[in-house]
């Protein structure tokens, strides 16, 4: 089995919603990491403060067949076409150990999608 990684980086408030996109999309989990960031625009200053805005690093590790069908569901959810929500990419993965416990369900979702 061929997997992927989608790593998308969004704002603390949507990172749920996104979650749920991806897993209603066929994603079966995800890894979830605060970050904080830097864009094209600056971050605000209060009182010579300067205010970082929090956001989070969703990682999904899932099979290359569904890579479209969760990316689109991510970029809806996470209304990826407004300036400043959201970013999310996919990186070749070479080798996975762990998912043992998953492979069965891997299978059976490869068989009922294409056979």
């Amino acid at each position: 089995m061929l997997f992927k990684l989608i790593l998308a980086s969004v704002k603390t408030d949507i990172t749920d919603k996104v979650v749920d996109a991806a897993k209603g999309a066929g994603a079966t989990g995800a890894t979830i990491i605060p970050a904080r960031g830097t864009g094209i625009h600056e971050a605000k200053t209060f009182f010579g403060l300067t205010l970082e805005v929090q956001t989070d690093i969703i990682m999904f590790l899932v099979e290359e067949h569904i890579i479209t069908k969760i990316l689109d569901s991510i970029k809806q959810a996470g209304e990826f076409h407004k300036p400043g929500t959201g970013i999310a990419f996919v990186l070749p993965v070479e080798h996975v150990v762990g998912l043992e416990s998953q492979m069965e369900k891997f299978k059976q979702e490869v068989r009922k999608n294409y056979f």
